[in-house]
């Protein structure tokens, strides 16, 4: 059971520390509001990993490889992500950074996570990293597994808390170090990597 904790603990590490959609939105929130939203992004986005982590791990991932599940779901990630691609470049563009806001810490927060959640849940190639675990996994432990299962399912999401104090606790160091143009400049180019992934996320439709 160690074991397993411990490979599922470095697999989380190495999953959620890649570059990706969701590093470039916590950023792009973090830079601007600090911990909070930054944290918040992560967070939310486990949330929609876990969903997928579950449906995995439950062997219903083959559902997925349906069409009319993926295609929608694909499409709306691409709609989120461009959509918040614009809007990094349209802040970075239109005001100093940091910008005041009126707007409470905890809504600005609660936002950042949805956004985060909204993010995983509508990535469904997600699904295929998890039913691969799963196979993987039973393959090594063998029929009646699922206590084993819960294990590397609570290892890796153990990382992944881990993972987002870490990320948002860089943001905000880098937050401090960078003078305003710097941020503003960092800020566009988190919009311009949304597109992109935006973009790419759509090609693996075609």
């Amino acid at each position: 059971m160690i074991e397993i904790f411990m490979v599922a603990l470095w697999l989380g590490l190495v999953f959620n520390a890649a570059p990706g959609a969701v590093f470039s939105e916590s950023l792009r929130r973090g830079i601007r509001g600090g911990f909070g939203p930054a944290f918040a992004v992560q967070v939310g986005s486990l949330v929609g990993d876990a969903v997928w982590a579950l449906l995995g791990l439950a062997g219903v991932g083959a559902l997925f490889a349906v069409p009319v599940l993926r295609v929608p779901l694909t499409v709306a990630g691409c709609l989120l992500l461009a959509w918040l691609g614009v809007a990094g470049l349209r802040d970075a563009l239109a005001r100093p950074a940091p910008a005041p806001t009126t707007e409470p810490q905890g809504k600005q927060d609660r936002k950042a996570m949805a956004v985060g959640a909204g993010m995983s849940l509508a990535n469904p190639w997600n699904i295929v990293y998890w039913s691969g675990a799963a196979g993987g996994v039973g393959a090594v432990l063998g029929p009646g597994g699922v206590a084993e299962l819960g294990v590397f399912f609570a290892g890796f999401m153990a990382s992944s808390i881990l993972w987002c104090l870490i990320a948002a606790g860089l943001i905000v160091v880098l937050r401090r170090a960078l003078p305003p143009l710097a941020v503003r400049v960092l800020e566009g180019s988190c919009g311009v990597a949304l597109l992109v992934f935006a973009i790419l996320q759509l090609c693996r439709l075609m």
